[in-house]
Order: structure tokens, then sequence, then C-alpha cells
């Protein structure tokens, strides 16, 4: 590539609270290639209530995406003139449903919203719990897709519906033309088989789910289809565009980032969400990894993300927004470093308990929480976000340690890349939760697994998922946590509080 003008990109990021376009360019100053980020255009994104029939229901303002999208893709084109390529990742699960004319019937309902109460249960007393996991490999978590399309049984707007289409293969199909299903975002539904990584037809079948709502699949790294031409018109696009897929879920883009040398790393995927685990080359379909709730997603190049989620800075944001609200101080930078202050480990809470995924008062529910396992709520502000910050590493060091134990795989470090990377307290405190260092970066790490996999597709770069790693490791500011051994024993102690295990995690030996 040396002497070669940049190939431009453009990756479409869609988290659950923002949207990005960034372009990266992928260019070699003779020491080899390397990728360029630069943030184009950002749009919000959000829960929106919607009154009906059966109450509120919140959903997804998909048409303020798609016009963010564009606007995103004008704005790329003309800072990186004609680019070589689009790829699309955002969160996973929740899905359009289209009607035989390839209509969207309606915005896309939210994850956080309730319907899925009860499901579950109902969808496992036809499958039971044991027999799907052996099948998909996938955590129980109430949003899933399929027990979202459960709870959507008997709706005029299912009963109409031909296809199903994931949040980035949407946009994808309304870019091309094209209806897939790329199988990162797939491997999230339930209704992938995690051996075979084909839809598990049986299944949907037994739980009264139309197959034929679930569109053919396609593997990262593939041409989708080009951009239409009137689209590409009013973006100001003037050569044909291609669409490639990529790892459309954005934890699969997140993990192609992470600047890994070998495979004995963990990693925690840090925003709205985390998503902590190992890469392996197959799943584990044990009933202890189900017992332990850990998920069998998949990720680029057949590989396996074997993780659990964890609710995140979610949180934390909550928090935040209910003292805004309030009239209180509300700045992060502020809060941390006042929090920096406050004793470690004095109050925990299990950051994964169903009180902490609706939106709402965060703060009263984490002082509940205390109170019902005989903690000290806390009695300020800092008090709450330490309170946070601890709990999330202890459930970042619970799940690594779970992961290893049922995976067999042993890890020397923890890559921690997405958003939280700029959060040093939480970065530090996840070295001495884990006893293990803790590499820091890239903060765009889905934008930039995004690009990589787009580069290889079109050609750009070539190799194995280590070689592209190599390319994105290139010129980050990575940054180092060394764990304090003298802090072991107090994370011990928290996780016995909390939990009632040993430094295990819970895991028998």
């Amino acid at each position: 590539m040396t002497g070669r003008q940049p190939a431009a990109f453009a990756a479409v990021d869609l988290g659950a609270s923002s949207g990005r376009v960034i372009v990266g360019r992928v260019h070699d100053d003779g020491a080899g290639p390397r990728v360029g980020l630069h943030e184009v255009h950002r749009f919000p994104n959000g829960p929106v209530p919607v009154p009906g029939a059966g109450g509120t229901t919140l959903h997804w303002d998909v048409l303020a995406l798609w016009r963010g999208v564009l606007d995103g893709l004008r704005a790329a084109t003309r800072e990186a003139g004609p680019l070589a390529g689009v790829g699309i990742d955002s969160w996973a699960v929740d899905h359009g449903l289209l009607d035989a004319d390839g209509t969207l019937l309606g915005n896309p309902v939210h994850y956080r919203d309730g319907r899925t109460d009860g499901v579950p249960e109902r969808v496992f007393g036809v499958v039971p719990a044991a027999e799907l996991y052996a099948r998909t490999g996938l955590q129980v978590q109430p949003f899933n897709t399929v027990f979202q399309l459960v709870a959507a049984q008997g709706t005029a707007q299912l009963d109409a519906a031909r296809r199903a289409l994931l949040v980035p293969d949407l946009l994808g199909a309304w870019l091309t033309g094209e209806q897939v299903a790329e199988v990162t975002n797939a491997s999230t539904t339930g209704l992938l088989d995690a051996t075979t990584r084909t839809w598990a037809t049986d299944l949907a079948r037994r739980l009264g789910v139309d197959a034929g709502l679930l569109p053919p699949l396609r593997d990262a790294g593939e041409l989708l289809g080009h951009v239409r031409p009137d689209l590409a018109e009013q973006i100001g696009h003037r050569a044909p565009l291609p669409v490639w897929t990529v790892g459309s879920h954005d934890t699969a883009s997140a993990v192609v980032a992470v600047p890994a040398t070998g495979d004995d790393f963990a990693y925690v995927s840090c925003g709205t969400w985390s998503l902590v685990g190992l890469e392996l080359p197959a799943p584990v379909l044990t009933e202890e990894s189900r017992a332990a709730n850990f998920t069998n997603e998949a990720g680029v190049d057949g590989t396996v993300r074997y993780l659990r989620n964890v609710m995140g800075l979610w949180v934390l944001s909550e928090s935040l927004r209910t003292w805004h609200e309030a009239g209180l101080p509300a700045e992060l930078p502020d809060l941390l470093a006042a929090a920096a202050q406050v004793p470690g480990l004095t109050t925990v809470v299990d950051v994964d308990a169903p009180d902490f995924l609706p939106p709402g008062d965060m703060p009263a529910r984490i002082a509940a929480a205390a109170a019902r396992t005989g903690q000290t709520p806390p009695r300020s502000q800092a008090e709450t976000v330490r309170c946070v910050l601890d709990s999330l590493a202890l459930a970042y060091r619970r799940a690594v340690r779970q992961a290893t134990a049922l995976s067999g795989r042993d890890v020397a470090v923890v890559h921690l890349v997405g958003g939280g990377v700029r959060n040093t307290l939480l970065c530090r405190l996840t070295a001495d939760a884990t006893g293990l260092p803790v590499v820091a970066g890239p903060v765009e790490g889905a934008a930039l697994g995004n690009v990589l996999v787009q580069a290889r597709a079109a050609g750009v770069l070539s190799g194995s998922l280590a070689d592209l790693r190599a390319v994105g490791a290139r010129g980050l500011d990575l940054v180092r946590y060394e764990p304090d051994p003298a802090a072991a024993a107090r994370w011990d102690a928290a996780e016995r509080r909390l939990w009632g295990t040993g430094d295990r995690g819970g895991v028998p030996a």
C-alpha cells in the first residue's frame, strides 16, 4: 500500500444512546498499514415511549437513525471523497418486521420494554432451558429475540410480517435492497444453532415462530451489495459504493479490534453494556456453562465470543440522568474525582439484578439493593458512583474467572475496549479486582473492527484475525494498569459478601 492514496471506509456504529459515522483511512507510511479514525457525524438515540391499546411500549426511532446514517454518509463523502465501502454495526436482539412488500411494520421495540416479562418461562415450558442452551448456547436474557417474537404472537403486526431483520440488517437492506442476517448478530437471537451456525428452524417451529421470518445468513466480510443509485446521489457519492457485512453485533467488531498478540486474553467491551469474556475456537455448551449463564455468540472468522452480559455503564449514566433531572450536580469528571477519594468496596451491589434493567431512579434502586443485603446505602453522589464502579469491577472479576474455569482457557491479560477506556478509575479497579493487568484501548473499538473487516473484504488488507489486530494496534495510545496484589483479599471478601462464593466466582474447582 506504500505510496497509494489511503483507502477510506465509513463505519456506521450505532449504540443504545447515540449513533456515529466514522471515517477510517487505511494507509501505509512505510512501517506497515495502519488505520486512522475520524468521527464525521454523531446523532442521538434512545427509547421513545409510545402509548397503545395494551399500554405504553418503548420503541426505537429507527427513522431518526436512518436519517442520521444518511447524514453521516453524506459527511463522510464530503470529507473523504469516494469511499471504498460502508459497514454497519449496532446493538443486538432488536429487529424490524417487514410485510410482503418489504415495508417496515412500525418502529422496532426497545429491548428494555417489559413485554417479555414472564415469556422465558413460557418458552421453557415448550423447549426446556437445557435443551435450548445445548442448541443455541445463548445466555438467558429476557429481551432475546426469540422471547420478543413469542411475546408478539397473536398481534396484527406479527401476523402481517414476512421477514424479521435485526437493526443493522434492516439499515443495510434499506441501503442495498438485500435482506440478510449477518451471523454475529444472528447468534444473539436464540434461534441460531451455535455449532452449525445455521438457523435452528425446528426450534422456531416448536415455539410457533414462522421460520420464514428468518432471512438468509451471511458471514462478516462479504459484499452485501451496493448503495442504491438514488441514495448514492442523495449523499453525493458519484461512484458505486459497496456495502460490506462486518461483525454487525458491535461487540463482534470491538473484539476484532482488541490489540492482543496471542489467545491468552480476556476482554471487556465496555459501554452502555459491558460484554466480558474470551475468544474461543468452539462453543462451550455444558450444563455448568448454562447454569453460570454464559453465552456463546458468533465472532468474526468462525470464532466464538464466550461471554456474559454485564449491565455496564448504563447504571452510571441513568444515575447521572436522575441527578440532572433533580437539579443536582451531574458532571461525570467531577463525580469520578470525588469517587476516587471514597473508601473502596464499602458497598457493592449485583449490577445484573433485574431491578437495574429498566430506566428510572437508579440511585434509589442502588440504595434499596444495598439495604436488602444488609449494607449501608450510599449517602452521597460520590459514594453512589464508587459503589457502581466497584460493583462493575466485581462483576467483571466474577465473569472472567468463571469464563476461564468453564472453558479451560487461562488468561494473562484483560483488554478493555470501548467508552469505558476513558474511565481511569474503572480501569484501575478492574485490574485490582481481576488480579490481572488491564490494557485499556481503543476507545472506538467497534468502529475500528468494522473498518478492519471492511478493508480486508475490499482487498486493501489481507491475512488472519491476528494480522488485522496487528494493523489495528499500530499507533494506538494504550494504557496498562497493573493490579495491586495487596487488594486481592478485599475483593475476595466483597465477592463472598455479595454472592457467597470464593475467589473462583462460584464455579466449582
